[in-house]
């Protein structure tokens, strides 16, 4: 799959920081390559942190922005969420 606009929302932020909420049906694998954001680039700064919750698998992972070239971006990895219950 790639970048879906509407997936994308801002939560909340300021001028220096912005935290993003991005729901899609594609692994972390493909949303954390090189790229995956570039339609973004216009909205998305360095740092910035992006929730990414995958609807098909389901995972959720923080992600953030590492560079921003204005028309390429990169994001971290992913740091998974622990969705497990005990009980």
């Amino acid at each position: 799959m790639a970048y879906s606009a509407s997936g994308l929302s801002r939560l909340a932020g300021s001028s220096n920081f912005n935290l993003w909420s991005y729901v899609t049906t594609d692994a972390i694998a493909a949303v954390n390559s090189a790229g995956y954001f570039n339609d973004a680039a216009n909205m998305l700064a360095v740092r910035d942190v992006i929730i990414v919750a995958d609807t098909n698998v389901p995972t959720t992972n923080f992600v953030t922005v590492l560079s921003n070239t204005g028309s390429v971006v990169d994001v971290s990895d992913g740091t998974a969420i622990a969705e497990t219950d005990g009980d």
